[in-house]
């Protein structure tokens, strides 16, 4: 899976809630005997403790055994944590496939022809890079006219590996963000070993240095937004509890150069139980900037504030449940996920409304842009100063469009002629720019980059990768399962076109399911040399929580209701089981993140309908879920431990909490980090504990570095992959 960021203005990457995981590892040809699931379980198989009956007692009686786990760098939860690992990448590594898959893994996330994606600025095009040489990156440019060339002569502005080394700091890119119209000046921000948290510096670009006595901003996960040269709105931790339950700013401060941070003017507040206060700014598309306060009230639910240059705030009487996409011509344009009945316009809409009339409280003037179908949905938009390039999913499949405004106030489209048969992406420009850069990729057409002129809506493919797996006999299908309500679920299966439906196809079954994010096709070089190449066959459910079908797939799986999503995942199994494409002991599953959580109910629910489960950064304890780092920040997706009647539904599901001694389950690989500070590293460490003290087999893996996404750097990235691929051949019998 990709991180996905809906909206385009700059109101910080911090708001997102949730960071996906790819699809897994690579593969290899192998003439070796191959062990089977029965011995790997056997070798997994945790020596049963003396005190399984007492575990069991202690949460007959409402008791956590395992709570001491929660303190992340503590001496017992780290001794524990090396242990398993120890055990666990004992008998993984020791695979003979682990090496040659880990080599081709490397050679894969290594490899150079990659595109070098980034965004268009005043004629140059930013990248960020990563390879072989440069492990954490460098952050460089070139000019537009050479980087359509095939050798683009790139100019290195920050060496992310040099930095490191030269501080002693294990530093990980997490983007900047820079000073316009000029964007000399940059706050960059840097995690170290991949935290949600970030230390912000200054940086000059031109001059290739970070400046001197210039704006630095301690660890902490902030947000900031320029005001002028010398003027920074800022949300951060200030060190005297101006944070949220959540761990997010509750201030946000104007901070003038030159002076100490604590000392800036605060101009904005929200209440500890509120999920985060963030700051951003919108752009126009004459270079005009406005510094907004994004509130996030809960997280679905948003209050946005202009903030003027006397730190005043004024509230924008926009929906709580409106994502604004940015300003084009004095116009906000902005997607709705509920109705908005003061203009008439509908949940799903994408609507425009004058910003200066917005500003005064004065809606009237709202217009629609585009009302998506009953299984359509707006995917994202991106402003430039020719128009407004849209991107919707048409039954998960991307469509992409260009809207303008005519000067009789008519709102018209004009499509753009890229491929329907997967994900199209738009990135790369800013409301000044009059070009874009268009993706497009499926599962079996690697990715391709286009340059559209947008006046025009003409394209021109400017990059596009070679294939990395060998896709000849492959074919896709979209299937629909029935869900238990009876809702028709989609699903695509990846597979050889002379499989035999004889139910012995090794299957990994893979979904997410949760904070409106839709799963798209995608192309994976990985997953297509390890998994399709060997025979196996892949499928991509897209059941309700995620944004197939627009805000209301999403909300139909929120709290009490979010059965519904398990039994969406729970049908498209059986589908497949029906469909003789595989059986229970040859159907895998994986989710990462809330996809984790999606993996732990299906592990304590169904355990009889798959034979490997790949649990990643997983939520799995929800009933303390909410007490962990970013946990109560989600209470609006998952419901709230401590109101009575949320917390009856959290305790028929929680799989943490629903793990059973004396049951027969599959045995699962739980992976997460050490340094993941938005999903606590605790629920993987207290589940798997539990299952250990129960006698019941797992792998287990905490890498120590790589906040949410399990992995700082490329080599770990390979190596996390080629461990989940030896799991799930042996448990599934992929030869």
């Amino acid at each position: 899976m990709k991180a996905e960021v809906r909206v385009t203005t700059r109101f910080g990457a911090a708001a997102a809630a949730f960071v996906l995981l790819g699809v897994f590892g690579v593969s290899a040809n192998l003439d070796q005997t191959i062990p089977t699931a029965d011995a790997a379980e056997s070798a997994s198989r945790a020596p049963k403790s003396r005190q399984s009956n007492e575990t069991l007692a202690a949460f007959a009686r409402g008791e956590d055994p395992f709570q001491w786990m929660e303190e992340v760098d503590g001496e017992k939860p780290l001794a524990w944590v090396e242990a398993q690992n120890a055990r666990s990448l004992k008998e993984l590594e020791s695979d003979p496939r682990f090496k040659t898959l880990f080599d081709a893994g490397l050679e894969i996330v290594n490899d150079r022809a990659r595109i070098p994606t980034g965004s268009l600025d005043k004629g140059w095009v930013y990248n960020f890079w990563q390879d072989a040489e440069h492990v954490r990156g460098l952050w460089r440019r070139a000019r537009l006219q050479s980087y359509l060339t095939d050798e683009p002569q790139w100019e290195t502005l920050l060496d992310v590996d040099n930095l490191a080394t030269t501080e002693g700091k294990n530093w990980v890119w997490r983007g900047a963000n820079c000073l316009e119209p000029e964007g000399r000046y940059c706050m960059v921000n840097l995690s170290d070993g991949g935290k949600d948290a970030v230390t912000v510096r200054e940086y000059d670009r031109e001059a290739g240095v970070f400046v001197d006595k210039g704006f630095v901003m301690p660890e902490a996960k902030s947000s900031l937004a320029w005001i002028d040269k010398d003027h920074l709105l800022v949300g951060t931790d200030w060190g005297d509890g101006q944070v949220t339950t959540s761990g997010y700013a509750s201030t946000l401060r104007i901070w003038k150069r030159g002076t100490a941070l604590n000392a800036a003017q605060q101009v904005a507040a929200i209440g500890k139980d509120e999920t985060g206060l963030w700051a951003g700014d919108l752009e126009d598309t004459d270079g005009a900037r406005v510094p907004i306060a994004v509130a996030r009230n809960t997280f679905f639910t948003t209050t946005y504030s202009v903030i003027s240059a006397d730190g005043s705030a004024t509230k924008l009487p926009l929906p709580p449940k409106s994502s604004p996409v940015g300003l084009y011509q004095g116009w906000l344009a902005l997607t709705l996920e509920q109705d908005w009945p003061e203009t008439g316009f509908k949940q799903g809409d994408l609507v425009a409304t004058p910003f200066a009339a917005l500003r005064a409280g004065d809606v009237s003037k709202t217009e629609l842009i585009l009302r998506p179908g009953a299984r359509d949905s707006i995917e994202g938009a991106a402003i430039t100063k020719a128009g407004i390039v849209i991107t919707r999913s048409v039954n998960v499949r991307s469509r992409a469009a260009i809207a303008t405004r005519s000067a009789d106030g008519a709102w018209t489209m004009r499509d753009v002629a890229l491929p329907e048969t997967g994900s199209i992406g738009v990135f790369g420009a800013g409301p000044q720019e009059g070009q874009i850069f268009a993706s497009f990729q499926d599962y079996l057409t690697p990715s391709s980059v286009y340059l559209v002129d947008v006046a025009s809506g003409e394209l021109r493919k400017i990059k596009s990768l070679q294939p990395k797996f060998n896709a000849d006999g492959l074919v896709v299908e979209q299937h629909e399962a029935t869900s238990r309500d009876g809702t028709k679920v989609p699903y695509f299966l990846v597979r050889r076109a002379d499989m035999p439906f004889d139910s012995t196809t090794p299957t990994l079954l893979y979904a997410y399911g949760g904070f409106q994010i839709s799963q798209t096709p995608g192309y994976s070089a990985l997953n297509g040399k390890m998994w399709l190449e060997q025979g196996g066959a892949y499928v991509v459910a897209n059941i309700r929580g995620g944004g197939e079908f627009g805000p209301a797939w999403h909300q139909a799986g929120l709290k009490q209701n979010r059965q519904r999503i398990y039994d969406d995942f729970i049908a498209v199994g059986e589908d497949l089981i029906a469909r003789k494409v595989t059986a229970p002991k040859h159907l895998g599953i994986m989710g990462g993140s809330n996809g984790g959580l999606l993996m732990g109910v299906m592990l304590t629910q169904r355990p009889d309908l798959w034979n490997a489960v790949v649990v990643q950064v997983p939520l799995l304890d929800m009933i303390r879920y909410h007490k962990l780092l970013a946990g109560a920040s989600w209470i609006d997706e998952y419901g709230n431990p401590d109101i009575p009647a949320e917390r009856a539904f959290l305790e028929q599901i929680s799989p943490y909490q629903n793990l059973e001694g004396g049951k027969a389950y599959p045995t699962p690989f739980f992976v997460t980090s050490t340094k993941d500070d938005r999903v606590h590293p605790g629920h993987a460490r207290k589940m798997a504990a539990k299952m250990e003290a129960l006698g019941l087999p797992f792998y287990y893996y905490e890498n120590t570095d790589g906040g949410h996404a399990a992995a700082a750097n490329l080599k770990e990235t390979a190596r996390r992959r080629a461990l989940e691929t030896v799991y799930l051949m042996q448990r599934l019998g992929l030869k």
